[in-house]
């Protein structure tokens, strides 16, 4: 049986893919134009799979040193579980574009990270293979993106590096059908997630599910 943990991933990378299309959505549609025509699809899953292997990268690195700690302290533990259920909310917010509620951690990322890691982009152009497209993908999965990184909260609650690993793969996976059809040309996926009304649902699960986190850490704070 799948942890719902991993579901959970799953489920928050298909509500937040519209999130997705916004941040990315230019650079898998570029591939469309920068690669062979006869065979762009695999242009964009070489590129999407390299973004996927970078959020499991990271997955890895912030699971492996939390529980590391985490297990030596029973209040830690509770305030990783505290700062998943409020992350989960910041980005319902996020989503319903309600509040930059997310910006200033994703300029955070842009000054710590990316200004360096994006310099590293003159060594992948032009994209004309299959490997430049999937180092690409895992360039440009370190994009500052406040999405992610609340996923990665999520993954800090996980038992091992290979759990958080585990957690960032099945978001990873949820955010596949928006990117893919971005990738492949496709708009009406686009325009759906990006209408008002889908926003403000999608944000409100979010929110609901970031309620109920809290929830079940208060409860365990008490008993």
């Amino acid at each position: 049986m799948i942890d719902p943990l991993f579901i959970s991933a799953f489920v928050m990378g298909l509500i937040g893919s519209g999130h997705c299309i916004a941040m990315c959505g230019g650079i898998a549609s570029s591939l469309q134009l920068a690669t062979d025509k006869t065979k762009p699809v695999y242009f964009s899953i070489a590129y999407n799979l390299g973004r996927a292997a970078s959020y499991m990268a990271a997955g890895a690195l912030v699971a492996g040193l939390s529980s590391h700690f985490a297990n030596q302290s029973h209040w830690l533990s509770l305030a990783l579980a505290f700062l998943s259920g409020l992350f989960m909310i910041l980005v319902g917010l996020y989503v319903m574009r309600l509040g930059a509620s997310l910006k200033w951690l994703e300029s955070l990322g842009k000054v710590m990270v990316w200004q360096h890691i994006v310099k590293l982009n003159k060594f992948l152009m032009p994209i004309n293979s299959l490997p430049k497209a999937l180092g690409y993908g895992a360039l440009w999965g370190w994009l500052p993106c406040g999405l992610v990184y609340s996923a990665l909260t999520w993954a800090m609650t996980g038992n091992s590096a290979f759990e958080g690993a585990l957690v960032m793969l099945f978001f990873a996976l949820g955010t596949f059908p928006a990117m893919l059809s971005i990738g492949m040309g496709a708009q009406a996926l686009h325009k759906l997630l990006n209408h008002p009304w889908a926003r403000i649902t999608m944000g409100s699960l979010l929110i609901w599910y970031g309620v109920y986190l809290l929830i079940i850490a208060t409860d365990k704070l008490v008993h």
